[in-house]
């Protein structure tokens, strides 16, 4: 194993949500960036003693003005050189705003400094899933207003179309709704991290999930799907499919987009050195934008949800085994155990196990493979 780290110095501000117990948010954040190699500065937009899966918890959020707060005490100290932004759940609409003013300055001081590749920001608009909302309702019109100034977004089906506002059915809505953000948003990199429809595409074996192997493993799948822009705002799609676990987790899309961080960065990095000698570099552009001549299999976009996933996998494979045995454990123990405490269990047991995990994190075998959609 490498004990170099994956991506070039990268500076990195994590905006998210921060509990004293499990891994949820900037808890999963800081940890999966560090791990891999990356200077982090945590700015925690909720203070909660433990995700809200518990059904109970305690704490505060953070207001609008906190956040712009601490932020201008980073500015005054001069410790506001960041390469990329990461910002995941943002509690209100204001708040939503006071972060996109983050990004929106640090994109400023990049286009000051003529070095648009300097800065990238991904965005994570943590609104809803499975058809519910829950965030209020003007956070929906908040990240409209914000995703022109994202590099790369990370919605799942749902928020997929509440900012695009094309209802997913099938492969054409899913991809008029990639194009929609791409050509009237301007969004150059998307990634809809959990789509549950059947996808039609190329008929390669490549993508094509193995036979279950776990028992916590289903013969259900989802796909990964995304696109990076061509300079016309056509899409290059692609697809990745991958199995489904018979289990509950909380924090999986904190840990898909701080692992996408990194592997965005390495990939670009990569892309540069493969093409070494090119005028100018691929981590140069705004929004690291590959020529048109790149195809979607070939883009560092794809490359990284590959990889991505792959650790996704694994880390999800292993606790989820660890909660089947936990529980099984638990239930012996003790048949009276009332609903309410056998909840709160089962939750401390669905926490994902990075700490001891970290070989997942940094060199997972990559099993399932991207394919043109």
């Amino acid at each position: 194993m490498s004990a170099e780290p994956p991506v070039p110095e990268t500076s990195v501000l994590a905006v998210a949500s921060h509990v004293v117990s499990g891994n949820v948010g900037n808890k999963i954040a800081v940890f999966v960036l560090q791990s891999m190699g990356c200077d982090v500065s945590a700015l925690n937009t909720v203070q909660f003693s433990n995700h809200t899966g518990y059904k109970q918890w305690k704490g505060t959020r953070v207001s609008a003005q906190e956040i712009t707060d601490l932020w201008d005490g980073l500015k005054q100290s001069y410790l506001d050189g960041f390469d990329m932004m990461l910002s995941g759940y943002v509690p209100g609409a204001p708040a939503v705003e006071a972060v996109g003013n983050i990004a929106k300055e640090l994109r400023h001081k990049s286009e000051e400094a003529r070095r648009l590749g300097s800065f990238f920001w991904v965005l994570d608009p943590v609104m809803g899933d499975n058809g519910r909302l829950y965030v209020a309702d003007d956070v929906v019109p908040a990240y409209k207003s914000l995703i022109p100034y994202a590099d790369l977004i990370l919605p799942n089906q749902f928020e997929a179309e509440l900012l695009s506002g094309v209802k997913i059915t099938d492969s054409a809505s899913l991809e008029q709704a990639i194009r929609v953000l791409h050509q009237e948003y301007g969004v150059p990199h998307i990634v809809i991290t959990s789509v549950s429809l059947s996808l039609s595409g190329s008929s390669s074996s490549a993508s094509t999930p193995t036979p279950c192997t776990s028992p916590t493993q289903t013969s259900r799948t989802m796909s990964v799907v995304g696109s990076t822009m061509t300079s016309n705002g056509q899409p290059r799609l692609f697809k990745i499919l991958f199995p489904v676990f018979e289990c509950y987790f909380s924090g999986t899309g904190d840990m898909f987009a701080a692992l996408m961080v990194v592997r965005m960065r390495e990939a670009v990095s990569n892309f540069d050195l493969k093409r070494n000698g090119e005028d100018e570099t691929l981590g140069e552009r705004r929004s690291w934008l590959s020529n048109d001549d790149v195809d979607a299999l070939d883009l560092p976009l794809t490359k990284a949800a590959e990889k991505v996933l792959a650790s996704m996998h694994e880390v999800l494979a292993r606790t989820c085994e660890g909660m089947t045995a936990e529980m099984k454990e638990v239930k012996a123990r003790s048949q009276d155990i009332d609903e309410k405490t056998l909840h709160l269990i089962r939750s401390r047991a669905a926490e994902l196990k990075l700490a001891r995990n970290l070989g997942c994190l940094r060199n997972p075998a990559v099993e399932y493979r991207a394919e043109k959609l």
